[in-house]
């Protein structure tokens, strides 16, 4: 069984990762963790207390964290310190950011990824492909939709579909955003010809998919080497 440690478990994707994992048996989850002054703190959560100390992370086998840039770069500290694996689907990292996660990555095993759903995963392999036979008499634009209350724009998706297709196009890929309402996630990727379009769209319909992909990614993690892996990695050696 693997124990399992979720950061921000009070907000909206921590708490589904938490019901998920509690009514899953490969795992235990032995920390529940949140930022420091939130009311939540001490309450009971299923068989633990909700904690603000990094330092429970001694107890798990596999930390999760979907927070923000601030509280991860924290948390880094701490999955380093204690050398625990990390699944890591936190937007909106700065470049320091970035190589934070490189750095720890040398110590401990951790899957970072801007998106953890399967079918996302599967069209960041494929859209390169597409980009590369249509060529360049194609021009590319992405029209990506979340909810009024996410703070990056664009979407850490849509970053990774911009930088996909500029590996393969060399050019920049205009981006629109749009934050509206209880939009979970909703990405368009338009090709337009002289004469015909094609819109490839993948709509997130509720956070439990993304929160069954961080679950996948840990199972994976667990007893992976050191290293810096993406979904990628976890979807190929699960087909």
């Amino acid at each position: 069984m693997i124990k399992l440690g979720i950061a921000g478990v009070c907000g909206k994707m921590g708490r589904r990762i938490f019901e998920l994992a509690r009514n899953d048996k490969d795992f235990e989850v032995t920390l529940a963790l949140e930022r420091k002054g939130i009311a939540e703190i001490g309450k009971e959560l299923g068989k633990i207390k909700i904690s603000s100390t990094p330092d429970g992370l001694f107890l798990v086998d596999v930390f999760v964290d979907f927070t923000t840039p601030e509280g991860t770069q924290t948390n880094l500290d701490y999955v380093a310190r204690y050398k625990k694996a990390l699944v890591l689907g936190t937007t909106g990292l700065n470049e320091v950011g970035v190589k934070k996660v490189e750095e720890v990555s040398k110590f401990v095993p951790v899957v970072f990824s801007p998106n953890m759903s399967i079918g996302v995963n599967v069209l960041f392999a494929l859209l390169p492909e597409l980009a590369g036979r249509l060529g360049p008499d194609y021009n590319i634009e992405i029209v990506e939709a979340h909810h009024k209350a996410k703070k990056d724009a664009p979407s850490g998706t849509a970053k990774k579909f911009i930088q996909v297709l500029t590996n393969v196009t060399g050019k920049e890929i205009p981006t629109h955003a749009i934050r509206l309402g209880d939009i979970v996630g909703d990405h368009t990727i338009i090709f337009c010809g002289n004469s015909e379009r094609i819109e490839i769209k993948h709509q997130a319909h509720s956070r439990d998919l993304f929160a069954l992909g961080a679950l996948k990614a840990a199972k994976w993690v667990a007893n992976k080497p050191a290293g810096l892996y993406s979904m990628q990695d976890v979807l190929k050696s699960s087909s």
